[in-house]
C-alpha cells in the first residue's frame, strides 16, 4: 500500500497524494468541505447549483473551453453534491497533469457564474427528472421521514422553487462563503509527485475565497421520532423504504454496521436480495443501504413491487431485521460478509479514482484515514454479537420510519400496519 503525503498551505487549503507505482493515470480531485446540509432553507440546493455552474466559466476559460481541453487531455471531468461535501473530479494521463489543474483550480477558485439562466433550466429539468424516477425520489422522501424539518431531510438537488429564484448575486456570495481555504482539500492519486502537486495548487489558488465562512452546522439527532411519508403516483410498483436514524463515520461501530449491512441486503447472498428476490420473486430490486454524516447518520432497507406483494415484502424485511436484533447472526453469513468485504477494498486498490476518492473524502470530512490493512483488521475482529447490537440499535422495529410512492395511500398503509401498527396509525 503507497503511503499519502498531506501538506497545509498557509491559507488552510489541504493537499493529499498517493503516487501508485506502475500507473499512467491521476485522479484529481477538489474536495469542498460544504453541502447540502449547510443551507438555509431559503437557499435549498444551490450548493448542488454552483457544482453545475462552476463547468460554465472561470476567469479563464469559457464553457466550450472547458470541455474541449477535456476531450483533448483524453481525460473525464465531473463534479458531485452530497449532503456535506461538494467535488469537482477528473481522472486524466500523468503527462497532461498541469494543463488539467490548472483548469480545474480555475474552476473553483474564480467561476464566473456566467449563463446562470440557462443552467437554472438545466437543473429544474433534473429535478423533474428525478421526479418522474420513483426509484431515486424515494430515497429523499425515506430522508424527510426521518430528518423531518432538518437539514439532513431535504433533496440535495434542491427544490424548483429555490432554483427558479436564487440570483446570481446570492450564488457568488454563497460561493465566496462555502469555498473557503481551510474548507478545500486537493486529493490525488496515481504517477504523480506530491510536491509538484503543492507548488502547482499553491500557483493556482491565487484569488481565492476570504472573509466569514457558514455558520455551524444544526446538529443531526435533535427530537427524530419514526413518521410516515406518502407520495401518490401513477406507477405500476410500490416503491418503499424503510428507514431510521443511523450512526455517525467516526462511531467504532462503523465496522460492524458495515457487516451488517452486507448481511442484511448489500449483495446477492443477502438476507433481502435471497428471500424477496430469489426465493419468491417478488421483487427486481431490494437493497439496504446506509449514509454517515460527522454527527449521525441514517440506514434502510428499499423494495420496488407490485401491490400483491407489497404487505408481504415488508413483512419478510422487518421479520429479517428482528431475527438479526435479536442475535441470529449465523457463522456462516458473517464470514462471508467479511470476505466480501475485504474484497472489494482489495479491488479498489486498482483504481486510482477510488484511491482519490478515499483520500480527498476522508481528509475533508475528518474522518481517520485508516489503510486498507488496518480496516480488514478492524472488520476482522468484528463478532456476530457486535453486529447484533448495532443492528438492535438501529433497526429495531419501533425505530423504522417508513416512506413510499405509488398509486394507493391505503394500500401502502395497510402494508405498514402489518408491520408497524403504531406508524399505520399515525399515517390514518
Amino acid at each position: 500500500m503507497a503511503k499519502h503525503q498531506l501538506t497545509e498551505l498557509d491559507a488552510g487549503e489541504r493537499v493529499i497524494s498517493e503516487r501508485v507505482p506502475g500507473v499512467r493515470s491521476v485522479a484529481l480531485g477538489f474536495w469542498i468541505g460544504a453541502g447540502a446540509r449547510d443551507e438555509p432553507d431559503s437557499r435549498a440546493g444551490v450548493s448542488h447549483f454552483i457544482e453545475h455552474l462552476l463547468f460554465k466559466g472561470s476567469s479563464r476559460y469559457s464553457a466550450q473551453e472547458i470541455a474541449e481541453i477535456f476531450d483533448e487531455l483524453g481525460g473525464e471531468l465531473n463534479a458531485a453534491t452530497s449532503r456535506e461535501t461538494t467535488v469537482l473530479y477528473a481522472r486524466i494521463p500523468d503527462d497532461r497533469l498541469v494543463r488539467a489543474l490548472d483548469v480545474m483550480a480555475d474552476m473553483v477558485f474564480r467561476p464566473q457564474f456566467v449563463d446562470v439562466d440557462s443552467e437554472r433550466e438545466v437543473v429544474l429539468e433534473e429535478i423533474a427528472m428525478v421526479e418522474d424516477t420513483p426509484n431515486d425520489l424515494i430515497h429523499d422522501l425515506a430522508a424527510e421521514a426521518v430528518f423531518g424539518a432538518h437539514p439532513l431531510g431535504r433533496p440535495v438537488i434542491g427544490t424548483a422553487d429555490v432554483i427558479s429564484s436564487v440570483s446570481k448575486r446570492a450564488l457568488a456570495g454563497y460561493h465566496r462563503r462555502a469555498y473557503q481555504g481551510d474548507q478545500i482539500v486537493l486529493a490525488a492519486a496515481g504517477n504523480v509527485r506530491h510536491d509538484e502537486l503543492v507548488a502547482l495548487l499553491d500557483e493556482r489558488r491565487d484569488g481565492a475565497a476570504r472573509g466569514p465562512g457558514l455558520p455551524a452546522r444544526r446538529p443531526a439527532g435533535e427530537n427524530l421520532r419514526p413518521t410516515v411519508r406518502f407520495l401518490r403516483k401513477d406507477t405500476e410498483q410500490y416503491h418503499v423504504c424503510l428507514s431510521a436514524p443511523g450512526i455517525s463515520r467516526l462511531d467504532d461501530r462503523r465496522f460492524a454496521a458495515s457487516l451488517m449491512d452486507a448481511i442484511v441486503g448489500g449483495s446477492a447472498s443477502s438476507r433481502l436480495f435471497q428471500e424477496i428476490r430469489e426465493k419468491r420473486g417478488m421483487a427486481y430490486s431490494v437493497y439496504s443501504y446506509s449514509s454517515q454524516y460527522g454527527d449521525g447518520g441514517q440506514v434502510g432497507v428499499y423494495v420496488g413491487t407490485r401491490e400483491e406483494n407489497l404487505a408481504e415484502c415488508l413483512e419478510i424485511a422487518v421479520r429479517e431485521l428482528s431475527d438479526i436484533v435479536s442475535g441470529n447472526v449465523r457463522a456462516d453469513e458473517l464470514a462471508r460478509a467479511k470476505e466480501n468485504l475485504k474484497g472489494r477494498i482489495l479491488l479498489s486498490l486498482e483504481s486510482t479514482s477510488a484511491r482519490m476518492t478515499r483520500l480527498g473524502k476522508s481528509t475533508v470530512t475528518g474522518t481517520p484515514l485508516l489503510s486498507p490493512e488496518a480496516i480488514v483488521k478492524r472488520l476482522e475482529a468484528v463478532t456476530a454479537d457486535e453486529v447484533a447490537a448495532i443492528a438492535d440499535a438501529v433497526f429495531s422495529p419501533d425505530r423504522l420510519s417508513a416512506a413510499g410512492i405509488g398509486p394507493d395511500e391505503s394500500r401502502f398503509t395497510d402494508a405498514v400496519g402489518r408491520v408497524s401498527p403504531g406508524l399505520s396509525s399515525q399515517a390514518a
